[in-house]
């Protein structure tokens, strides 16, 4: 599981932030920037690969840079600042890392090494947005789970 040493917020009673609050930042109001510190959301590998495939098949505004584990178990989503306090995915947690050791990456163009040891990039920050929009994320983590079932149930 990637572990950043960080304490995951609690989420009591949580709730989806609307489609139009994309950045949950504390006016709601723009998208992070670079050098700012993110939040990071985990899930199971298999659901992870199933969004990302969803989130890159769909067109996603901003899908940002997404890091495996070192026995490929679980992802982790770069999502903006403020996401951990409203996260409500059962399933995946969001951690709050208050910048230490995750923080927005470069924009396109350079490619810095994982954040966390023992970790690797799926999708490295060169080659994605800053983060990836967490109403979204939530969506496309939704409908993996819902295609992982469907699967499952098939056998």
């Amino acid at each position: 599981m990637l572990e950043v040493g960080m304490q995951v917020d609690p989420q009591p009673g949580g709730a989806s932030q609307p489609a139009a609050e994309h950045w949950p930042t504390p006016d709601a109001s723009e998208p992070p920037e670079e050098g700012e510190a993110c939040d990071l959301v985990t899930v199971p590998a298999r659901q992870g690969l199933e969004a990302v495939d969803i989130l890159r098949r769909g067109g996603a505004p901003l899908v940002g840079p997404v890091l495996h584990d070192g026995s490929c178990d679980t992802l982790g989503f770069l999502v903006p600042p403020g996401t951990a306090a409203g996260w409500d995915m059962p399933g995946s947690a969001c951690t709050r890392t208050s910048g230490r050791g995750l923080r927005i990456p470069p924009f396109p163009g350079a490619q810095p090494e994982p954040p966390v040891t023992g970790t690797g990039w799926l999708l490295p920050p060169g080659d994605t947005g800053p983060v990836t929009d967490p109403v979204v994320l939530r969506e496309a983590l939704g409908e993996a789970a819902r295609l992982i079932e469907a699967a499952d149930n098939c056998r």
